[in-house]
């Protein structure tokens, strides 16, 4: 089969909805012949239909490179380039997401976030797919010659010692650094055999295989900010999914290996309750509970635990544990947990209480998720109780 007629046999697999096998038949038609831009073009629409924004954007590169003339193209790159960094690991952001709630129970009609508390901001990585730039002294800046002579040190120490995870390890983080995803992969793949199946090379390796879908979500929450669609909606429902799922197993790897690690467990704990496996989160989080630095974090996701099993008094319980238990700075998980005390009183019939915290969180923001209209309903019910 040629690669037009892969090009077209692709499109009508597409037109009969087996997209998963059009974008196979492409893929294996651009095995033989990496750069061509009709089999590129054609597979970069598919991506960008299925949600791989990360591969779309390296194929759209690739055409603009061969054809700097393609107007499409470049269009493309610039249409589904996602912000320069994504925040990893900023409390509002990753709990409460751009509609300001915090976790819920997920079903397919809802809009699940996934929660990266305690993970480290990181600089959102260049697909492994992109061409790189000619080496030449014109256009490498100082940084890029920088790094170059680090990863040539640094695979020195691999191959002179090809027994320390540490070198691997290293190396392996700065190919992360650049973008060269597949090179990092390489690299910890080979070197599981010399470190005896080294433990840290196999969770980074774990780590790794996440990275894309989470350029790709980073990619639609961009591309929903710009323009909101219910296509892509969707395709960042699956997204968070299937994150929260591997982020899962990742860290119950972790926690499994060392459960004196509270930091794995209260990570672990949090995307058990994303899944809704509620009774495993709570005994997790109660663990991570007993360190100082996950004291209140654990103790507002297990306030979520037992309202989700319809326990408020555990639930309001660990709520105002964790209020208290709240640095002075977390202005916004202030605000939520007021919230979350004000609208389970309610729930619960507890007027007077709800009152109560309504009026708390309305003195810090009146606007807060409607506060102000929640509270005037909630004194008129009791006025007319009294």
């Amino acid at each position: 089969m040629g690669r037009g007629d892969a090009d077209e046999h692709g499109h009508r697999r597409h037109g009969l909805g087996l997209l998963d096998m059009a974008v196979w038949i492409l893929e294996q038609a651009r095995q033989k012949s990496p750069d061509d831009p009709p089999v590129n073009r054609a597979l970069a629409r598919l991506y960008e239909k299925r949600g791989n924004f990360a591969q779309a954007i390296a194929l759209w590169e690739l055409v603009h490179k061969v054809d700097p003339g393609d107007d499409e193209a470049l269009s493309k790159v610039k249409d589904l380039a996602a912000n320069e960094t994504i925040a990893r690991g900023q409390y509002e952001s990753a709990v409460a997401g751009s509609s300001g709630r915090f976790p819920r129970n997920n079903d397919d009609t809802d809009e699940p976030e996934t929660p990266r508390p305690g993970n480290p901001a990181r600089k959102r990585t260049e697909p492994s797919a992109r061409p790189e730039r000619a080496d030449s002294d014109s256009d490498t800046s100082p940084l890029e010659k920088r790094a170059a002579r680090e990863v040539t040190t640094l695979k020195a120490r691999v191959e002179s010692n090809p027994t320390n995870a540490n070198a691997y390890l290293q190396l392996a983080a700065l190919y992360r650094k650049n973008g060269q995803l597949d090179q990092a992969k390489a690299l910890l793949t080979r070197g599981l055999g010399p470190t005896g199946n080294d433990f840290e090379l196999t969770v980074e390796l774990a780590d790794l295989d996440i990275e894309p879908f989470r350029q790709n979500l980073a990619i639609t929450e961009q591309r929903l900010e710009d323009s909101p669609d219910e296509e892509l909606r969707r395709i960042r429902v699956r997204l968070l999914k299937e994150i929260n799922s591997r982020e899962l197993d990742l860290y119950r790897m972790k926690a499994e290996r060392y459960p004196s690690d509270t930091s794995s467990r209260f990570e672990l704990g949090v995307r058990l309750l994303r899944a809704a496996q509620v009774e495993e989160a709570i005994r997790e989080l109660q663990a991570a509970r007993n360190d100082p630095k996950f004291l209140w974090k654990s103790l507002l996701y297990l306030g979520h635990c037992f309202k989700s099993r319809n326990s408020w008094k555990l639930a309001r319980r660990n709520f105002e544990e964790a209020l208290q238990n709240l640095p002075q700075s977390e202005e916004g998980a202030r605000k939520e947990l007021f919230f979350q005390l004000a609208q389970g009183c309610a729930d619960a019939g507890d007027l007077q209480e709800a009152v109560n915290y309504a009026t708390e969180l309305a003195n810090l923001d009146f606007g807060y998720r409607a506060i102000g209209e929640l509270l005037d309903v909630w004194q008129e019910r009791l006025n007319q109780g009294a």
